[in-house]
């Protein structure tokens, strides 16, 4: 099987989840810890088209900044959204799993079973 990866949180419980879902597949997944690492802008944009949706739908909301700066709106521009990602890694939600077969927020976790 070709690579699956993981942008993890091991913080988050569906995140978590997640990762032993695939793992009990047989799959070890490349596990990257966003929050240490952070996002690009071109990786961003890859993985909000590789997941068929916008950039808006990769946005977490609850605990994180996102309504107060303003960022929940729909209008705002995706250069905005961007920028305000890479920024403050936690505002991307978890997890985001990307395979051969495209990327998914798989939230709920079993939205991963359609991926690997």
């Amino acid at each position: 099987m070709a690579e699956v990866i993981i942008y993890h949180n091991p913080g988050c419980g569906t995140s978590r989840n997640t990762l032993s879902l695939i793992r009990e597949k047989g799959i070890e997944p490349r596990v990257i810890e966003y929050l240490k690492v952070g996002w690009t802008e071109a990786q961003l944009k890859d993985l909000a088209a590789r997941t068929g949706g916008r950039l808006q739908d990769l946005l977490r909301v609850r605990g994180t900044q996102a309504e107060a700066q303003g960022l929940t709106d729909p209008s705002v521009p995706e250069a905005v959204l961007l920028k305000a990602m890479v920024a403050d890694p936690v505002l991307v939600n978890r997890p985001i799993v990307a395979t051969a077969r495209g990327a998914a927020l798989c939230r709920p976790m079993e939205r991963v079973l359609d991926l690997i």
